[in-house]
């Protein structure tokens, strides 16, 4: 759906987008160049296979120029940012769970291990569980990075960022909102719930690539408060976006973690999921609001990006009916649960913001995922289809 700006309203404009070479970024990218600005994308890999998505978007060989930055090196952020007006933060840390640490590094893998051997190891070694290792893990790229991006926008006199948040910095368990009102840009997430929630026990197996994206939530909460605290304390003008679930299909050659989720619930496969709100945009319309918060002069503070809810039942019976020919998760594998008041896109849609139907991104995600091969099993693969981890912590 087109926001108000049209044609070439971005000629002559220079802006920076964090972690282009990203699902939303992606995107995000491709409109940039579309509506004639010029675009400085940062990514942690210059290579054909991480870019080359974006190197063969349209108007990229006159107007995109790509640097290899990382989050937390400010002189290679800040080298992407200079002579920008305005900067889109969108590199955001979802782990592979790689360890950086040699001894943490016996129990990454796929497995689980005994919880009583990971706890006498964390005892022992204080490796997992320090604030320290998590800082470095996960709420350094996440906070620090944020920092970093904003004090080069700064540095660089740029007019406006506009930061990518998520719908888990609104929704999980927010202090002393009613179950049953509708949350909006006032309802934050319960931080210390999340990091609560987070700690394994004895009672659960482990595995570090899903201990470590359990802290998502908690690194999106505080990333998203420190920029908006950075805002008001500096001057700078930040606004944020909170996307719900996002579909549609990709730019980049690598699956995401949404759309994993939608394709195990096309497949099937052994895993327990609840029967959930979920909120669901399309990337497309993503990629418009982002820019909408960019030329909006009147835009200021968080925006919800989540024009559809659906229950996890809901889905599976819409799914089955627009897809018989596919096996589809197990009726019985949905777990009940209660269901709060949605969120509600008003205020972004207040600035003229629309999104496509629910069904269209479905459509478009599905057919993607068929043509690109993610929807088949491989030659002598009996390996099952796995619901995404990190998407039962949201």
């Amino acid at each position: 759906m087109p926001t108000r700006a049209e044609g070439n309203a971005g000629s002559g404009k220079t802006v920076c987008v964090t972690g282009a070479a990203g699902y939303i970024a992606s995107w995000l990218v491709k409109l940039l160049l579309s509506r004639g600005y010029d675009v400085h994308g940062t990514v942690r890999h210059l290579g054909e296979e991480k870019t080359g998505h974006l190197r063969r978007l349209e108007n990229a060989s006159e107007n995109l120029r790509l640097f290899q930055a990382d989050l937390l090196d400010y002189d290679a952020m800040a080298a992407a940012i200079v002579g920008c007006q305005g900067v889109f933060h969108v590199a955001t840390p979802v782990p592979s769970g790689i360890l950086t640490d040699p001894e943490a590094s016996k129990f990454h893998d796929s497995r689980t291990v005994d919880m009583h051997q990971f706890l006498l190891f964390t005892h022992t070694t204080n490796v997992f569980l320090s604030s320290t290792t998590m800082q470095l893990q996960m709420l350094g790229p996440a906070v620090t990075g944020t920092t970093n991006v904003l004090k080069a926008a700064s540095a660089a006199d740029a007019e406006r960022v506009v930061v990518v948040s998520s719908m888990v910095a609104v929704e999980i368990n927010p202090k002393d909102w009613p179950q049953g009102k509708i949350r909006d840009e006032s309802c934050w997430s319960d931080k210390e719930f999340c990091r609560s929630n987070e700690a394994p026990t004895l009672t659960m197996p482990f595995c570090y690539a899903h201990y470590l994206q359990s802290w998502y939530p908690v690194a999106k909460i505080a990333a998203e408060a420190a920029a908006l605290e950075y805002g008001r304390a500096t001057g700078l003008r930040v606004v944020t976006l909170n996307p719900a679930l996002v579909f549609a299909p990709l730019l980049q050659p690598t699956i995401n973690t949404s759309s994993q989720f939608l394709i195990y619930f096309l497949k099937g496969g052994p895993d327990e999921t609840r029967d959930k709100l979920w909120h669901i945009v399309d990337v497309r319309d993503v990629a418009d609001a982002l820019l909408l918060l960019y030329e909006a002069p009147e835009a200021t503070g968080r925006h919800i990006c989540a024009p559809h809810f659906i229950t996890a039942r809901e889905l599976l019976g819409l799914l089955k009916n627009m897809y018989p020919g596919y096996p589809c998760i197990a009726e019985e594998s949905i777990r009940d649960m209660d269901h709060p008041a949605p969120m509600t896109s008003g205020k972004l849609e207040k600035l003229g913001w629309s999104s496509r139907p629910l069904r269209e991104t479905i459509t478009d995600t599905v057919e993607f995922c068929r043509e690109a091969g993610f929807l088949e099993d491989g030659d002598g693969d009996d390996t099952p289809c796995r619901f995404p981890p990190l998407l039962n912590k949201v």
